[in-house]
């Protein structure tokens, strides 16, 4: 027998809708606030929640930042896709480097890492087949000179 699927129910306030969203995870300012407007929240209200949230310390772009960071580098993407991803989500550049580059040993295992799983330990077979990796590793998020080095 098939359960009926019922919608949630309407939140009171904008402040109850964005604590509900806080609760699963981390999000920016930003993603906070275009949620709020989605679910017809006024912007005024959205404003005034957001400065709440602030003050009381629920809503953190640094927190957001450092986790999701740690969330994408941990799946294998690199420092120039993740940084990438936070300037979408309303991160500033400044902020995302910082955070991206508190560890830059790290990137270059990384690397290798996502590199050995991806090919195995064999060289490339000819031109196309570097092309191949290289451009692999560009879409992870690597920069060009370090796919390149690794490819060689």
């Amino acid at each position: 027998m098939m359960k009926s699927r019922q919608s949630k129910p309407k939140s009171d306030s904008p402040y109850d809708a964005a604590i509900r969203l806080l609760a699963r995870r981390e999000h920016s300012q930003q993603e906070i606030e275009h949620k709020l407007r989605q679910r017809g929240f006024a912007g005024d209200d959205i404003d005034e929640t957001l400065e709440t949230l602030l003050e009381q310390g629920l809503l953190s772009d640094q927190r957001f930042t450092e986790a999701y960071v740690n969330s994408r580098r941990n799946r294998g993407f690199g420092p120039q896709r993740i940084a990438a991803e936070l300037y979408q989500r309303g991160i500033s550049k400044s902020m995302a480097w910082e955070a991206i580059q508190s560890d830059a040993d790290y990137w270059q295992a990384l690397l290798q890492e996502v590199y050995e799983r991806k090919f195995g330990s064999h060289r490339a077979d000819d031109l196309a087949d570097k092309a191949r990796r290289v451009k692999f590793l560009q879409n992870r998020g690597f920069p060009l000179d370090w796919a390149m080095k690794i490819v060689q």
